[in-house]
Order: structure tokens, then sequence, then C-alpha cells
């Protein structure tokens, strides 16, 4: 292999195992810094082992830490590139007691292999040689995982980067508004890459889209052992790239995303006017589709209401599959309450967790804080904790999660989601376009405030009483008889539209 070539990341280049990995890449920094300089500073001074896909250096002092790093770390990196692939990592750390040094960094940057299974006969995904390093390898995307492969001379074992907990499907309560997301989530677990492709979730906040993603990423691990699978924020994407550019190292950073089998993006929304960065990631949702692998992504909102994203890539996430998940109804949250409850050190009685379900009904992350704080409750005093003990303690909680909805907030989210400047709903224009919005926020005011129809009347723009009860009808006609409503370029259903505004009011 000639030096500077690259194999995908993950997989060695002819099936060997870690132990022959690093004898590769040693017999390859001796070739490229010299038979002599070898011998000085690396034979029978450095133990050298693979962890994963990272290349862990170990020395017995800091001075030789720091020199072999001002000295070496170029030509390294370039050795464990051209065995590894182009984002191989290398670590030089001081050796401490004997065997140690090598485990503490293992033990902080490896995940625990999930049990695998084996793979699926529908499963369009590639089927290289594995060895031991590969079958271990966590290829969690991490904001430090591919910035750099070697470190800088102050870094040390302890910066290494926790490996991330990832949520099960097993933990997800599944209930009327998130089946469909279910389904189409073990599809894409079974056959990532044939159908459902690009996946694309979407909801409010705390609705469970991030544990799907993350239930996604374990799923197919477990039953595409050999599966390259990439998880990470829109956020990390965005950092990536951007440190790529800084670095002139766009090649490597194409590489690394168009490579994976799997590619898992959460919030995709982060992206919204990032235009520079959303022409990098159209394109690697391209390489991925012509090649049939597989991108799920999560989204706050449908992609169509993305004002800021390129329409190219919108269409892209609507070719695929587009799941919304909705908040929890009666039934579900009681079945998220018993099972969180469960794993609390708390002693509840069943009418203080259906006293839970029944109050916080926004979102998990509401029932969720309110377990912990009865838990808490119950650790101080030591008391049961009944529904008469959730209601007092809660009270204050609960009043916290009610949010007042003023006639401005109603506005301001009309405007947005129909893209209107700020006075136009209050404006004399009597446009379609303007109207139906204008009605909109009246059915909407009347719906979320005390106020009365002359007040609602003179809010947008001096109306009297009759023409608030009059919005207020049309719009509950409207719904009765399923009409739609254009938004941009798309028809929606009043109901839809709805919907989506009384999320974005009533969230906590």
């Amino acid at each position: 292999m000639q030096p500077g070539s690259l194999v995908p990341d993950g997989q060695f280049s002819f099936g060997q195992d870690a132990e022959s990995a690093s004898e590769l890449i040693l017999q390859e920094l001796a070739g490229r810094i010299g038979e002599q300089q070898f011998s000085q500073w690396f034979q029978d001074k450095a133990r050298c082992q693979m962890l994963a896909d990272e290349f862990v250096v170990a020395v017995a002092s800091p001075f030789l830490m720091q020199w072999l790093q001002k000295k070496f770390s170029r030509s390294l990196s370039q050795a464990a590139q051209t065995v590894l692939g182009g984002s191989a990592r290398v670590r030089i750390v001081v050796d401490g007691p004997a065997s140690d040094v090598v485990h503490a960094v293992a033990t902080k940057r490896v995940a625990p292999a999930e049990p695998s299974q084996p793979p699926s006969s529908h499963s369009k995904l590639p089927r290289p040689a594995t060895s031991a390093a590969s079958k271990t390898t966590d290829l969690t995307v991490l904001p430090q995982a591919i910035a750099t492969a070697v470190e800088s001379p102050k870094a040390t074992a302890k910066s290494a980067v926790p490996s991330r907990r990832f949520a099960d499907l097993s933990d997800f309560v599944a209930g009327p508004g998130t089946e469909l997301a279910m389904t189409a989530v073990g599809q894409v677990c079974r056959a990532p890459g044939t159908q459902l492709n690009p996946l694309c979730l979407h909801g409010g906040v705390g609705l469970g889209k991030t544990h799907l993603l993350e239930g996604i990423y374990r799923q197919v691990r477990r039953i595409h052992a050999q599966a390259q699978v990439m998880y990470l924020t829109a956020e990390n994407f965005a950092n990536f790239f951007t440190s790529a550019l800084r670095e002139h190292k766009l090649p490597s950073f194409r590489q690394r995303f168009r490579s994976v089998d799997v590619l898992l993006i959460d919030d995709v929304h982060f992206l919204d006017a990032k235009f520079g960065i959303q022409e990098e990631f159209l394109h690697t949702v391209k390489q991925l589709d012509s090649l049939g692998r597989q991108l799920v992504v999560t989204v706050d909102r449908h992609p169509r209401l993305l004002t800021k994203m390129t329409e190219e890539l919108k269409t892209r996430f609507l070719a695929g599959m587009v799941c919304r998940l909705e908040s929890p109804d009666l039934a579900t949250r009681r079945e998220i309450v018993n099972r969180k409850a469960a794993g609390l050190d708390a002693d509840f009685t069943g009418d203080s967790l259906a006293f839970v379900a029944e109050r916080f009904t926004q979102n998990v992350r509401e029932l969720e804080g309110a377990l912990n704080c009865l838990a808490t409750y119950h650790a101080m005093s030591g008391q049961r904790v009944t529904a008469t003990v959730a209601r007092n303690v809660l009270a204050e909680l609960e009043r916290d999660c009610i949010r007042v909805v003023r006639m401005a907030d109603i506005e301001q989210a009309v405007a947005s989601l129909f893209g209107l400047g700020a006075d136009e709903l209050r404006s004399e224009h009597r446009s379609r376009a303007i109207s139906q919005p204008r009605m909109l926020a009246m059915y909407l005011a009347r719906k979320h405030t005390r106020s009365a129809y002359a007040e609602i009347g003179r809010y947008f723009g001096g109306r009297n009483h009759s023409t608030a009860i009059a919005a207020e009808r049309k719009i509950a006609q409207d719904i009765q008889q399923q009409a739609t409503i254009k938004i941009a370029s798309q028809s929606w259903t009043l109901r839809e539209v709805l919907e989506t505004l009384d999320q974005q009011l009533c969230a906590c």
C-alpha cells in the first residue's frame, strides 16, 4: 500500500487483527522516519497498542511524550491513516504504573460491544471481513473525534471523551401518537437503506425523537454487527465541516461522512439559514442515497416548515418517510410514569402516579421532572408518596408548566408560519394571503386567552367585535369541512396548521 492511500474507517485493508494492525503502523512509521530514529525513540522505549480505531503510544515521561508529539506527530498520524484510513486517531500518553495507562484510555474511549445477531438476509449492507478491533469499534462521533488525528502536547489520558450512553428501543413507550414512527424505525433497523430512506422524525421537544434515533443506533449495531453506523447532532456536523474547511481537510471529512452505512443526524433544524453547510450536507445526502445507505434525521417541525432550508434539501427529506411524534395520550403517559417510577428509589402509591400522568400532559420530560421531584421529597422525608403528597409537592412545578399565552405570542407564531411581517396581521389589507392568517390568529386568541371579542378585534387592526366573532365561526366551520390552506407552495389542512400552532403556543 502506498503512503496516503485510504480505506474505510473501522476496516483494515487486509483482515488483520488489532495486534497486526499495530505492527503494520510501526513498520510504516519506521519507513517514514528511518530505522535509526525509530530504534532511538520507539523501539523498547514506547508501548504501542490498538484500541478500537485509536492507536495509543505510551511512553515513560511527560518530557518524552512532548518530544514525540513535537517531532513525530505528523509521521505517526500519516502511518496510522495509511493502515487504518483517513480518520484514524493517534494518542500519545504518559505511561504510569506498568500496564494501567492503556487500559485507562480504553475504559474511557471504548464503548462496550453490543451483543450481535446474525445479519438480516434482507440487508444490502456490505459485509467486509471483521477483526477483533472492528468488533469493538464505537463509531459514535463526538466533537473531538475527527477534529485532529494527534492531540496537542498538553493533552493527557484524562482528557479522553467518555463514551455516550444510548437509549434502547425496548425502553420507548409507543402510543397512538408514535406508533407510525415506531413501525418505521423497526423497518429501518431490519433493512437499512432499502425503502424508508431517508426517514425524518419530527415533533415538539421531549416527545422521543432523540430516544428513537439512539435506539436505531443500538439496534442496527446489534442486527448488522459489521455495519458502520454514525450518530451525531447537526451542530456537530457543522462544527466538523467548519473545522475541515479551516484546516483544508475537506477530502478526509467527506470520506468520513459519505462512506458510512447508516448516518443518524439529530436536530437538523440547527442548519436553518446556514446555507453553506446545507450545501455540503445535501451532497452528503445525495452520495448516501446513490449508494443505498440509510439516513435518519430528526427535526422540531415538518420539513415543509423549515423556511430557511433549501428547497432541494427539504424535498430530499420528503422523498422518504416523514413521521410526526405527538404528545402522549393519558394511557401512554400512565405507562411511561409506571416505567420511570420503577427505576427510582422511592415508594409511590398508584394514585400518586396517576396524578402525575393526568396533570403533566405536554411531554415526557415533564413527567420525568415531576417523578424526580417526588423521589427527592421521599428521600428527604422518608414518607410514602401518596396522591395528597404529590398534589402538594408538585403544586409549584405544575404552576410553572402552565404558560400564559398573550395575543402578541399568537400574532408572532402565525406571522412566522405564514412568512408575514410583524404588522401585517393588524394592517388594513384584505387580500386572502393576509385575511386567512388574521382569522386564524383571532380564532386562536379566543381559544388561548381570556380576551373578549371586542379586545381581539381592536388588537388586530382596530376591528369591531363582530369581525372577531365571524372569524371564529368561519375557522370552526372550515375545520369541520376539512378545508385546506396554502403555506408557501404547499396545501395543508386547517386542522394540521392549528395543531402546529397549538404546539408552539402551549409548549412549556
